[in-house]
């Protein structure tokens, strides 16, 4: 039977900010109807993202009656999804390669993740697992990726559905090593990749068990 997280589906939060991002601007009305919560709710969601500093509130008078907000992401905010910076990308890739062999970009990009993980050790390393998923989820939400998780049958799925650098990942497939080594690191267990939108899937999905699911099944 399948049981599923509270955060299985699109969060109001990430409705709310690709909803923004759709149309570049939007009223609390437009974002309660779009997230379909009242706009007392959607307001509380707009606080914390402005708290976060991922989105920003402009003023608009009208000609009769009080000025309302309009909410537009913030560059912070806007870094959340897909930026068109492949030409320049690619270019620096294409240069690394044609200066050095593949094994040494294959570790630049081994070690940036080292170095992220370095980062944050102290933050998830005694959380639970499902705490550790969610703080993954934040993580990747950092570095450009959207993704949610959910539980099935005791078996994890994460799934992303959105990638920062799908563009450059076309010309260099190396960089799709980025996100499955972050959520190995930070959730200590080996994943198994179901699809890629690097090869036209609409996501992409991992699935894994919790390490102490791995052990019981070796016995």
């Amino acid at each position: 039977m399948k049981s599923v997280m509270d955060n299985s589906k699109e969060s109001k939060r990430d409705v709310i900010l690709r909803t923004i991002k759709q149309r570049h601007q939007a009223t609390v009305n437009e974002l309660a109807e779009a997230a379909d919560v009242s706009p007392v709710t959607v307001r509380y969601h707009l606080n914390a993202l402005q708290a976060d500093s991922l989105i920003t509130s402009d003023s608009v008078r009208r000609k009769v009656g009080r000025p309302y907000y309009v909410y537009s992401l913030s560059e912070k905010g806007t870094e959340l999804f897909p930026k068109r910076y492949a030409r320049l990308s690619t270019r620096l890739l294409e240069e690394l390669k044609r200066q050095f062999p593949s094994e040494v970009v294959t570790d630049l990009f081994h070690n940036v993740v080292k170095g992220i993980v370095a980062e944050q050790q102290d933050d998830f390393e005694d959380l639970a697992f499902e705490e550790r998923l969610a703080f993954l989820i934040d993580l990747l939400a950092e570095e450009g990726f959207l993704a949610r998780w959910e539980k099935q049958d005791g078996e994890y799925h994460l799934i992303e559905y959105s990638c920062p650098y799908i563009s450059l990942g076309k010309e260099h497939t190396e960089i799709c090593t980025f996100d499955t080594e972050l959520i190995i690191s930070v959730l200590g267990t080996n994943v198994e990749q179901h699809s890629c939108m690097l090869t036209g899937a609409n996501c992409c999905e991992f699935s894994f068990v919790a390490p102490q699911m791995e052990s019981e099944v070796s016995n």
